[in-house]
C-alpha cells in the first residue's frame, strides 16, 4: 500500500463519521481513531473490570471516598438502596451530547423518570438512555466513549422514597 493511498483512506475517515477503524492488508496494519480516548487501551483495561465480580468494579474506580474507605461492606449496602442504570446494547457510550458541551447528568444531580442520561452509539445509531427511577445519581460507573456490553451497570441512582 502506498503513502498515497494511506492518505485517501484518511481523508475518507476524517469526511465521515466513523469514529474508530482498523484496517490489516498484507504487512500494514492501520489504526485509526477520532475519539478522545482509544477504545483499545480501554478495553484491554476494561476487560477485567466486565468480567469481575461488582465489588471489584468499584474499586478502581473509587470516586466518593467514603465508600471507597469500606467497598466489601459498602456494595451490599449500595445495591439494596440503589437503582442500577444498565446498558439496554453494546456500544459506545457518551456522557455528554457534544464534545464541547456538559455532562447530561453528573453525580449529585437529582433525576426523574424518563430523563436522559447518556447515549449508545451501535451500528451509526444513537440510543438515548433513559432513567427508569427517580431520584439521586449515586455513582458513574463508565468514562465517556467507553464501549459498554449489554446489561453493564453504567449508574446507580438512589430512588427517591417518602420518608427522606
Amino acid at each position: 500500500m502506498t503513502i498515497e493511498e494511506i492518505q485517501t483512506i484518511i481523508n475518507q475517515i476524517n469526511d465521515s463519521e466513523i469514529r474508530e477503524v482498523e484496517l490489516d492488508y498484507q504487512d500494514l496494519h492501520l489504526y485509526l481513531n477520532k475519539n478522545k480516548q482509544s477504545h483499545r487501551v480501554d478495553q484491554s483495561a476494561a476487560v477485567p473490570v466486565q468480567t469481575a465480580a461488582p465489588v471489584a468494579q468499584t474499586a478502581p474506580v473509587a470516586q466518593p471516598s467514603e465508600q471507597a474507605a469500606s467497598d466489601a461492606p459498602a456494595e451490599p449496602v449500595v445495591a439494596d438502596n440503589d437503582e442500577t442504570i444498565k446498558a439496554p446494547l453494546v456500544g459506545v457510550i457518551y456522557l455528554q451530547p457534544a464534545p464541547d458541551k456538559p455532562a447530561y447528568k453528573q453525580v449529585g444531580d437529582h433525576i426523574e423518570k424518563g430523563d436522559v442520561v447518556c447515549v449508545v452509539e451501535a451500528m451509526k445509531m444513537m440510543t438515548e438512555i433513559k432513567s427508569q427511577v427517580s431520584g439521586t445519581l449515586s455513582q458513574v460507573l463508565v468514562e465517556n466513549e467507553e464501549v459498554v456490553e449489554y446489561d453493564q451497570p453504567l449508574f446507580k441512582v438512589t430512588p427517591l422514597v417518602a420518608g427522606y
